[in-house]
């Protein structure tokens, strides 16, 4: 490996290392709350790297949510595309990636602040649902696949608001696809 892809490997791990710090730190003060010093300190960088690195609040926010969402997505295609599995499995394990991991109290102000404040992400907090919808429909296949898919989704949007844990949520789904999914 060549001396300027070993530094752009290591920009990128860092970078990574960043926005995941600023997704637990959102998560556990809410947007508002958050300063850039205190996603610093949990990144463990200094503040002016950080600043280097993303030029505002709203732009970190904005990569930190952006990776995880992309990373959700290709997660979530991943386990729907395994036909190896049985289909419920692989609904379960997607909505798992999707929402259940979002579940519990240090996460669950994320979900507020995209709902609240839709701009801060732009097209890509209309773009990522539909295109999770179109996984579980694509997943689900036949006639009823949108409705199906859609009661899902409504299932696991009032799950998220009415359960404490992650297995909890994951418990609840699992109910709510089997009595949905033959």
């Amino acid at each position: 490996m060549a001396v300027s892809e070993a530094s752009d490997a290591a920009e990128t791990g860092r970078r990574d290392a960043v926005l995941e710090s600023a997704l637990l730190t959102f998560a556990r003060h809410g947007y508002r709350k958050t300063s850039m010093e205190e996603v610093a300190r949990t990144a463990r960088i200094s503040r002016p790297g950080l600043y280097f690195l993303f030029a505002s609040k709203q732009d970190l926010f904005r990569m930190a949510v952006t990776r995880a969402l992309e990373r959700d997505l290709a997660a979530a295609e991943e386990l729907l595309a395994d036909t190896g599995k049985p289909l419920r499995e692989r609904l379960i394990g997607a909505f798992d990636r999707w929402a259940g991991r979002y579940i519990g109290p240090i996460s669950r102000d994320i979900p507020a602040v995209i709902e609240q404040n839709p701009d801060l992400l732009g097209p890509l907090a209309l773009t990522a649902p539909k295109r999770f919808e179109e996984l579980v429909v694509a997943a689900v296949g036949g006639e009823a696949a949108a409705g199906v898919a859609q009661t899902l989704i409504s299932a696991s949007v009032g799950l998220k608001h009415q359960v404490e844990t992650r297995e909890a949520y994951l418990g609840r789904m699992a109910t709510a696809v089997g009595l949905l999914v033959p």
